[in-house]
């Protein structure tokens, strides 16, 4: 069974302000946008962060080959319990989902 790492060409998160973090997916081919957009679904991602799905935000952007997905951070930025000032930890857990 192939990951989103296996298919893509790269999954990277970072800030996306004080309050929000944001994963891209570059799929790279249009052939492994479709496999993504088709079987990773929000659900799915919401489970990898374990949060509500309502609280995250997807962006399938089709002339890029990118699935974005944006979600409020845990914490503020920089705050004494964040543990992730810069917001790049949360790539993996996308990255290494299973793909049906």
């Amino acid at each position: 069974m192939n990951t989103v790492a296996d298919i893509v060409t790269k999954v990277r998160s970072k800030n996306a302000g004080p309050y929000w973090l944001t994963v891209d997916v570059f799929c790279g081919t249009p052939q492994a946008y479709q496999q993504i957009v088709q079987s990773l679904s929000t659900d799915r991602v919401a489970a990898a962060f374990q949060v509500d799905v309502d609280t995250i935000k997807r962006f399938d952007i089709d002339t890029l080959n990118v699935v974005k997905f944006s979600l409020p951070r845990p914490v503020i930025q920089g705050d004494i319990t964040d543990r992730d000032m810069h917001g790049a930890g949360w790539a993996p857990l996308v990255a290494e989902l299973s793909l049906n």
